[in-house]
């Protein structure tokens, strides 16, 4: 593990290799803990390079076994290896070379999923970032890229699979009891996409025809035995590969495409190029023990890796800092399908639950950084919501200022001008200009500016001109290292809305460019004259989510409820209502701290409720439109002085009050979404379960006992009611003899499946009160814990440090200094999963003084610790910086 402070890169400091990889020979020898692996790697010297400089390759706790240069022992005077490095001198000037490296590496000892690991019987690898270099020395870096021929021999017996990136060659007996298989992938590619997988699994097979003809073999493994838990995976994949060809012209481009899963894994799931590796938590599913949300996940997920094939792999990023470019660009492409494949309002709503959620805090905090950074010291560390959610953000942007039709021109110009390089964002977002004749050097400011801008409109309307006039002024935050910003260019999706509900089209509009119904604010300060208003409007601002900003308009109640009620925006309505309800809860929580009576206006009450029972709009958005924000959502709009006990009983107080005002709605809703029938996850049948949980959530603030949670939990035949009640019971009703019968009924049931039992710690660990901690504590010391594993730490561990605002946010300060000590733990065996679960104390300082002080002695106590990994030093000093 290292344990050095990290070294600084810097995006300045790039500069393309002394030497050009040609081609990677790769053979491996595996062996549970003497795995011995041979690369033979082709160079030559890149023109103009000093014919005296040396070839440096990266390392990581790597032991140097032997060292060819063309077949013949090199001298040891001739080169020096480390762990972390080898460097080769005195190189031949001119023609190519061939370099053989031999290391032995230990899989079952690699408890950091990086590199080649082996856990629970199966080889695997995980390569990005730096993986690869925990193989074997190599110039490990995304623009060195180089066709992969890989030789695997291994145990037949334990190993009937061998599987690598590419079309498979062939493969035999190899010895006694071994056997071999070889791949090659044509396609040139960097190191983080290189895979391996070895192991005995079952398998699900299918075939796809693209649209030029060619049939391409599909296979998906599993664990034996969950072969028919991988059905919607296949189907998911399927339908991801046709919308990839209709909507981008994308096709396929090897002979097999496969996705494994497997059970220890860091991150969701990984791209590499013809294999992708899988969490199995995005693969498995079945309606006994997968919820909607698990459906729409995997659906996701699955399309997310596979539309990589294209944004990321055939076209890769030049340098960690174009991270964005793939990862971005490519969340953007899944949730364009996850809207095409459900519905378009709410998978957009979601989207910007998560992004405010999370990416916000990240924008606003110790840990802000571009969605394209300047500098890093771990790139661990720059996996985040901002290079993925934000970045997503900037590329519909770009589709939202250019219109659809030219922002296919210019994805199909970026895919015809870049295919098997490595490029930038300046390469992209050439693409864009060239196609549409625009410059986007000020809008190219959302790559390099940190920080969620400011908008504050306000807006007046004069009857005697029939104009109505729009005051827009914009105020980017300042951030680790930017002090100062520029104005950003914010494209604004609008409407105009007349009393009855109808739109308002003005006859010419002056002060800023309007497309469509997209207005450009591209100043500081704006004003907007819309012309031949002939009444007052109602102004929409900011439809569809269209920029990322924080949006100050103080609108009327009624002009919201109007909102509420006419736009045909759906997400715009849906805003509304949060619009409404936001600040009833600011003042309930600021009411709770000083004692005083909760109320909630009633304007928000009859908005919301009006949305519940009108039967024209979705269940699904109806759902959605009932959930309030979260504590930690309250928590991020109060800004500072924080107390999560406070947050919590004022959210509960309306809660309640929304659930006496619209009981029978509720209990009509909740009869009425019941669905019957075999299950299906489609997502009308996921809608109306979801309005009907949300029924039984707000039914249940008002019985005071567990009865009608408890018979819902009895009656459920799916996993997504299921553990909705289980939730009610277990968060509503923590000490009743009721919960206690059902979280016994539920660990036991599924006592043999993983993820579900995932799902049992993560109920157990978000319910909220000082009590958390010790049932936290009492959990971690169950049979059914296991450190190792980091989806368990993840359901356990992250979901108290993340979703429970009450119980880790103690006054005391224990879930603070708990957390520390796990930390530290983790760290050990995991850098990578101690540093996102840290990344939990991001927003210590909006905590009230005397948990903000326990919060930053914890972090104190991390950072003095000697030997911390470069992950979790990284992070505990960006969260500690003034």
């Amino acid at each position: 593990m290292r344990t050095d402070t990290g070294q600084i890169v810097n995006l300045a400091d790039y500069r393309p290799t002394d030497f050009v990889l040609e081609r990677v020979d790769l053979t491996f020898d595996l062996h549970p803990t003497e795995t011995k692996v041979e690369a033979r790697l082709i160079f030559h010297r890149r023109d103009g390079i000093d014919p005296k400089a040396p070839l440096v390759l990266d390392g990581d706790e790597l032991v140097l076994s032997e060292l060819l240069l063309d077949q013949g022992e090199l001298p040891t005077e001739q080169y020096v290896a480390t762990p972390e490095s080898l460097t080769v001198r005195d190189l031949p000037e001119s023609t190519p070379f061939e370099l053989t490296i031999t290391t032995v590496i230990n899989p079952e000892a690699n408890t950091q999923l990086m590199g080649l690991y082996r856990t629970g019987g199966i080889y695997c690898t995980q390569c990005e970032a730096e993986g690869f270099r925990r193989i074997t020395y190599f110039p490990d870096r995304p623009d060195v890229l180089a066709p992969y021929t890989v030789n695997i021999i291994a145990d037949k017996a334990a190993n009937p699979l061998l599987l690598s990136n590419g079309n498979f060659l062939g493969g035999a007996g190899y010895g006694e009891g071994k056997h071999f298989a070889a791949w090659f992938d044509p396609h040139p590619k960097p190191s983080y996409l290189f895979a391996l997988v070895a192991g005995d699994l079952g398998v699900v097979e299918d075939t796809f025809t693209t649209m030029s003809g060619r049939e391409v073999a599909l296979k998906i493994y599993v664990e034996h035995g969950n072969e028919p838990r991988a059905a919607y995976a296949m189907d998911a994949l399927k339908r991801s590969m046709k919308w990839d060809e209709e909507r981008f012209g994308r096709e396929y481009d090897l002979d097999i495409f496969m996705i494994v899963a497997v059970s220890d894994f860091n991150m969701g799931a990984m791209e590499n190029k013809g294999l992708n590796v899988f969490n199995d938590k995005y693969v498995l599913a079945d309606p006994e023990t997968a919820t909607d949300a698990d459906y729409a996940n995997i659906e996701a997920i699955i399309a997310h890796e596979y539309f990589h094939n294209w944004t990321g792999n055939r076209i890769t990023c030049r340098d960690w800092f174009q991270l964005c470019l793939k990862e971005g660009l490519t969340v953007y492409r899944d949730h364009e399908f996850s809207a095409d494949e459900r519905s378009r309002p709410v998978k957009r709503i979601a989207e910007v639950r998560h992004l405010k959620s999370e990416q916000f805090p990240e924008d606003s905090g110790p840990l802000a950084h571009p969605v394209r950074p300047t500098k890093y010291r771990e790139i661990n560390n720059f996996y985040t919501t901002t290079v993925y959610e934000k970045g997503s953000e900037v590329t519909r942007m770009i589709a939202t200022l250019l219109g659809r039709d030219l922002f296919k021109k210019g994805m199909d110009l970026y895919f015809d001008r870049h295919d098997g390089q490595a490029v930038t964002i300046e390469d992209f977002v050439k693409c864009f200009e060239d196609v549409s004749g625009r410059d986007l050097t000020q809008f190219s400011l959302w790559y390099h500016q940190a920080g969620t801008p400011l908008v504050t409109a306000s807006g007046a309307y004069d009857a005697d001109g029939k104009t109505f006039t729009l005051s827009l002024e914009q105020m980017m935050p300042a951030t680790p290292g930017q002090a100062t910003k520029k104005p950003m260019h914010i494209p604004l999706r609008m409407a105009l809305i007349a009393e009855d509900g109808t739109a308002i089209t003005p006859t010419s509009v002056s002060g800023a460019e309007l497309t469509d119904d997209v207005l450009h604010l591209t100043a500081q300060a704006q004003t907007v004259v819309f012309h031949g208003i002939q009444s007052r409007p109602v102004l929409s601002l900011n439809r569809s989510f269209s920029t990322p900003i924080n949006l100050q308009f103080n609108q009327s109640a009624a002009d919201l409820a109007l909102i509420a009620r006419y736009e045909t925006d759906h997400f715009a309505r849906w805003q509304a209502l949060i619009d409404l309800g936001l600040p009833n809860l600011l003042q309930a929580a600021r009411d709770a701290r000083q004692g005083h009576d909760i109320t909630c206006g009633p304007a928000f009450v009859d908005a919301l409720l009006a949305a519940a029972a009108d039967d024209s709009l979705e269940p699904a958005f109806r759902a959605q439109a009932l959930t309030l924000p979260s504590e930690a959502d309250i928590g991020r709009e109060l800004g500072g002085n924080n107390d999560p006990d406070a947050i919590h009983v004022a959210r509960r107080a309306i809660l309640k009050q929304v659930a006496e005002a619209g009981k029978d709605i509720f209990a009509a809703l909740y009869d009425s979404m019941q669905t019957t029938g075999p299950f299906s996850p489609d997502a009308a049948s996921a809608g109306r379960r979801a309005l009907r949980n949300a029924a039984l959530a707000y039914l249940s603030q008002l019985d005071g006992n567990p009865a009608r949670a408890k018979a819902a939990y009895d009656a459920a035949n799916n996993m997504t009611d299921l553990s909705a009640a289980l939730t009610i019971l277990a968060h509503q009703f923590p000490e009743s003899a009721e919960t206690a019968a059902a979280l016994e009924h539920f660990r036991d049931r599924f006592a043999e499946n993983a993820l579900v039992i995932d799902k049992w710690f993560a109920i157990q660990a978000g319910i909220p009160g000082a009590d958390a901690l010790a049932r936290i504590q009492r959990l971690m010391e169950t049979s059914q814990f296991k450190r190792t594993n980091p989806n368990r730490m993840r359901s356990l561990l992250g979901t108290f440090a993340f979703a429970n605002p009450t119980g880790f946010g103690r006054a005391d300060g224990a879930g603070y200094n708990f957390l520390a000590d796990e930390i530290l733990d983790i760290d050990q065996r995991n850098p990578q999963l101690a540093a996102r679960i840290l990344t939990s104390m991001r927003s210590w300082r909006l905590l009230e003084p005397v948990r903000a002080d326990h919060a930053r002695s914890a972090l104190l106590r991390i950072e003095r610790t000697a030997g911390l990994s470069t992950d979790v030093r990284d992070i505990v000093d960006r969260i500690l910086k003034e």
